[in-house]
């Protein structure tokens, strides 16, 4: 029994649960609690709780944004959603957010599950979320949106909801119901408030850095022609065999819709390479689900990524079978996807302990007229996407194959305005990395005072 976390349970102590949980998950080993602190069930400083709406969603801007399971990071809600549902106003009006409203993630996979996150109405468009979510909003004489956010992400309540979770072959769920009987201490309301002013203060970086990021992208497109460009889509469009099939070894319509001819006549005004001309292209690997566990070295797959950044991994593989360092991402490697979502692109700022799933290319800037910055935003504009729905046309599962890759046009603008491109990039990602650790200290302040009891 040496090494065994063991856990001794009196029958009476089962009944007592909210849902006669018996299961050896559950009753784990609990965090100590801090005796000089008041402790309460979140439920009894709760106003409201209430699920989202269950709807058919679209990428038309037909109706309201609506929140999905993946669309909270480090604690705050994401700034950019890209679903609406069409709804009516009466059902708007029920599954409105509202600042600083907290949404609880109940169902995804077991490392998802429980994510919460702070919503900021940071403009004027009205927002909703699906069921999925559920909207937390707690009595604020008592705890803020921001503690209640904050310690459910801490190892306290991280612990507590995870034992919770029902784990299924395909998703994790957790009962809000069972949220409520979560025991959160009650902190000073000064603590408190400084955390709320570090949540604002991380999103206002955050929304700065979003600026920034956007101003990069409407340089780029401004200088290739591209801004505000909506090429003509004919239904028809005629080719010779000469000009098809034998070119490209492609027979599907979709291929030759004459929106990419637009695109690669736009290009041909300026001078272009093929990423061939400008990369290496390196591949990692794909170990299986089998080869997954909880420690060890972490593994990155493409949900991890987007052109912001990687989130951290919650998969990990054995040092033992996969140690080798060259399929660990080194500082200014980008990596691209190109299996499931294609064409994402992040730039790593430096040398990674990780290794990437087999579905992302690792691509090592040779050629000397392409700052890596700069080609990280091409990849990731519609320059590169429209390559990309082009070569990954007609799968269920979309796969860009390397070979494609390969041949993506890549247009070059002369270095300055290239770093300018990149001064603005560098920057939006260092306001992301600052609202990041101001969430982080938020985070560690949480635990800090609960460890200490407030002395």
């Amino acid at each position: 029994m040496k090494g065994l976390e063991v856990s001794e349970v009196r029958w009476s102590e089962t009944t007592r649960n909210k849902d006669f949980r018996i299961d050896s998950q559950f009753y784990t080993k609990a965090p100590i609690k801090n005796p000089n602190l008041e402790y309460k069930k979140i439920g009894t400083i709760l106003e409201q709780t209430q699920y989202g709406i269950s709807i058919e969603m679209n990428e038309s801007n037909i109706g309201y944004p609506i929140y999905r399971m993946n669309e909270i990071h480090d604690m705050l809600c994401d700034l950019e959603i890209n679903k609406c549902a069409d709804i009516t106003q009466e059902e708007y009006q029920r599954f409105a957010l509202d600042n600083r409203d907290v949404l609880f993630n109940r169902t995804n996979s077991f490392e998802w599950v429980g994510k919460t996150g702070v919503y900021y109405q940071n403009d004027n468009i009205r927002r909703t979320y699906a069921s999925y979510l559920v909207k937390l909003i707690p009595n604020t004489r008592e705890i803020l949106p921001e503690y209640l956010c904050t310690f459910l992400n801490s190892r306290f309540g991280v612990w507590d909801i995870k034992r919770r979770a029902r784990q299924s072959i395909n998703q994790t769920n957790v009962n809000p119901e069972e949220v409520k009987e979560i025991e959160i201490p009650i902190l000073d309301m000064t603590l408190q408030e400084q955390l709320q002013m570090k949540f604002e203060v991380a999103n206002a970086k955050r929304i700065e850095a979003k600026h920034l990021y956007s101003a990069a992208e409407n340089q780029l497109l401004e200088e290739l022609g591209l801004k505000g460009w909506q090429p003509q889509n004919e239904n028809i469009n005629v080719k010779t065999l000469k000009e098809s099939f034998l070119s490209s070894g492609r027979l599907d319509a979709e291929y030759y819709q004459s929106k990419y001819d637009a695109l690669f006549a736009q290009l041909s005004n300026y001078e272009c390479n093929t990423l061939k001309q400008i990369v290496n292209i390196n591949k990692s690997v794909e170990p299986g689900s089998d080869a997954y566990q909880d420690n060890g070295i972490p593994f990155v797959r493409v949900s991890d990524v987007d052109k912001f950044g990687i989130s951290d991994p919650n998969i990990c593989l054995s040092p033992d079978d996969f140690d080798l360092q060259e399929l660990r991402p080194k500082k200014d490697t980008i990596l691209l996807s190109k299996d499931g979502s294609v064409g994402i692109a992040y730039k790593v700022d430096k040398d990674l302990d990780c290794i990437t799933s087999g579905a992302l290319l690792h691509l090592t800037v040779f050629n000397q007229d392409y700052n890596p910055d700069y080609l990280t935003l091409v990849l990731n504009s519609i320059i590169a996407k429209m390559q990309a729905e082009r070569d990954a046309n007609g799968a269920i599962i979309q796969h860009w194959k390397p070979s494609e890759i390969e041949q993506v046009i890549i247009p070059k603008l002369p270095m300055p305005i290239q770093n300018d491109i990149s001064a603005k990039i560098q920057k939006s990602f260092g306001l992301k990395a600052e609202s990041k650790r101001l969430l982080e200290e938020a985070k560690m302040m949480v635990e800090q005072e609960i460890e200490k009891g407030g002395e």
